[in-house]
């Protein structure tokens, strides 16, 4: 005990004495420094400000910019609202970086504003790149009105994870920069990585899933849609992190996994481009020649009478109950209304009565040899 008590004293001094010496010299050189090379440090920090006030007018502007484009996801206020993000920090740094060579700074001076200046560029970085991702994605999504809790909370996770990825790679290129041995660490985080990943593959399948809903906008909430070669169909009401909800026709409430359902072929019927519809007839075999020359301008007319376009309308070839013809035809627009077939219809029969053409009905013959009757023309049917 007497030993130990006797020997502290004389290692604290040391040590303290050390460090005593250590900021004298420090001090002794910024001393010398300041008397030797004033006018130098003076241009130097009339420089610094000068590139200071610049890159505060520098965001100023890009604050302004943000302001102008305020709710609207262009590209110009994406970049300014990444250039609002600037730390004073940074703009300091820089600064100082910029000029600390013309004043001739001691070694420990000039090693302490790099090793500043990298950290602040690294973070800095960091929050621009995460800032335009964030503009990117929401320049991405503004189209698209129908966005629910699902989607927001999707695009929360997305900000979360591209936030920890990128200051987790800062604090990996900081440490690499101070000499630190960063391999067992980056090491570490992938092996991590993989075993969260293998853990929560079906949870993560489903929320990128999801997130591919988001960008590559299959469907929207409301549209109608048909999956699975035709044998599921509904409207869309729900789109989650992990499913998606589509009401039947029938009332009930589908919910099919994000994943799964983006592995079908899905048809979007909210989104025709037009609408089409087909009428198939016949005609009997003793139908006035020259009236089937001029039926298909008859049903041209017809359908162009109503305000639609007509895809074809003619003969398709005989069959047993008469001439076989179809009637096709579309919308101008997406829009078409239920009584659309109806007045197509009307519009053929007023034209098929004028002209006295009538419908082939199915019939059946029966021949007795030596009768001179003629078959019946044909008063057939409707399909």
């Amino acid at each position: 005990m007497s030993n130990s008590n006797t020997i502290a004293p004389p290692i604290e001094g040391l040590h303290r004495g050390d460090l005593i010496a250590q900021v004298r010299g420090v001090a002794g050189d910024a001393s010398a420094w300041f008397t030797t090379h004033w006018l130098a440090i003076a241009v130097a920090i009339a420089i610094g400000v000068g590139i200071f006030g610049l890159l505060l007018l520098l965001r100023g502007w890009a604050i302004r910019l943000c302001k102008r484009g305020e709710g609207v996801a262009t590209w110009y206020s994406i970049i300014g609202r990444a250039l609002a993000k600037t730390g004073t920090f940074f703009m300091i740094m820089t600064s100082a970086r910029l000029v600390i060579g013309y004043a001739d700074a001691p070694p420990l001076i000039h090693a302490t504003i790099v090793f500043l200046f990298t950290i602040a560029a690294v973070f800095q970085a960091a929050i621009w790149a995460r800032e335009i991702i964030f503009g990117a994605i929401e320049h991405r999504t503004q189209a698209d009105p129908g966005h629910d809790h699902g989607l927001a909370s999707a695009l929360g996770i997305i900000r979360l994870l591209v936030t920890i990825v990128l200051f987790a790679i800062s604090v990996v290129l900081v440490l690499s920069n101070l000499g630190v041995n960063v391999t067992g660490l980056v090491a570490g985080l992938g092996v991590g990585g993989i075993a969260i990943g293998l853990a929560a593959q079906g949870v993560f399948a489903d929320l990128f899933a999801a997130l591919a809903i988001i960008f590559d906008r299959p469907f929207r909430l409301g549209d109608s849609i048909s999956y699975d070669k035709g044998s599921g169909a509904g409207t869309v009401e729900a789109i989650g992190l992990k499913s998606t909800r589509v009401r039947g026709g029938n009332g009930e409430e589908r919910i099919i996994a994000n994943r799964k359902l983006l592995d079908f072929e899905i048809l979007n019927t909210t989104r025709r481009a037009r609408n089409r519809f087909k009428f198939d007839f016949h005609l009997g075999y003793g139908i006035d020649p020259d009236l089937v020359r001029s039926l298909p301008g008859l049903l041209k007319e017809a359908v162009e009478s109503e305000g639609y376009v007509l895809v074809h309308g003619g003969l398709n070839g005989f069959s047993d109950a008469g001439l076989s013809y179809d009637l096709e035809f579309e919308s101008v627009e997406i829009d078409f209304p239920a009584e659309a077939r109806d007045r197509v219809a009307a519009a053929v029969l007023e034209r098929f009565h004028a002209n006295h053409i009538d419908f082939a009905y199915p019939t059946s013959v029966n021949l007795i040899a030596g009768d001179v009757e003629k078959i019946p023309t044909g008063t057939a049917k409707a399909d």
